[in-house]
């Protein structure tokens, strides 16, 4: 009985630690697109949460809130290292950018786009972010073109 409450404890104790890690890498391959155009994103999330917040925290000002935000585009600020959040498909269902020229069949405003279409949410949210930072500081390291962020593998 010893032996199962330490082995119990040990295992919550390692979950509960697992919880409260930051992955060092997310790869932005979402399953449900029928197939990418452009090499898969693979996203520093530790670096932009560590190393980013402490250096340029004058652009984080709602810290995990700046990426994470409600069904309205508000900012969670309560959000915390380990707290679960949904993937952006989840509310940004349409997996792919918005159809452009005469593939679009209705004029869609820019918010509108960002609303429904995954791929237009992570643009303007990344892109977003980058052409900020690349307006207030210089060198301008941040990325903003389609192959800074989308690297093929050699």
């Amino acid at each position: 009985m010893k032996n199962q409450l330490i082995a119990g404890m040990i295992v919550l104790f390692s979950t509960m630690l697992y919880a409260q890690t930051l992955p060092e890498v997310i790869v932005l391959n979402e399953k449900s697109y029928p197939e990418h155009k452009k090499a898969i994103v693979k996203f520093e999330h530790k670096t932009h949460h560590d190393e980013y917040f402490e250096k340029y925290s004058d652009l984080y000002g709602s810290q995990c809130g700046d990426c994470h935000h409600d069904d309205k585009g508000n900012p969670f600020t309560e959000l915390k290292q380990g707290d679960d959040v949904q993937k952006c498909i989840e509310c940004h269902k349409i997996p792919s950018e918005a159809p452009k020229g005469k593939k679009a069949k209705v004029k869609l405003t820019k918010q509108e786009k960002i609303k429904e279409y995954h791929a237009e949410a992570l643009h303007a949210n990344c892109k977003g972010c980058h052409k900020q930072f690349n307006k207030k500081y210089k060198p301008k390291k941040a990325p903003t073109t389609c192959t800074k962020c989308h690297i093929k593998e050699k």
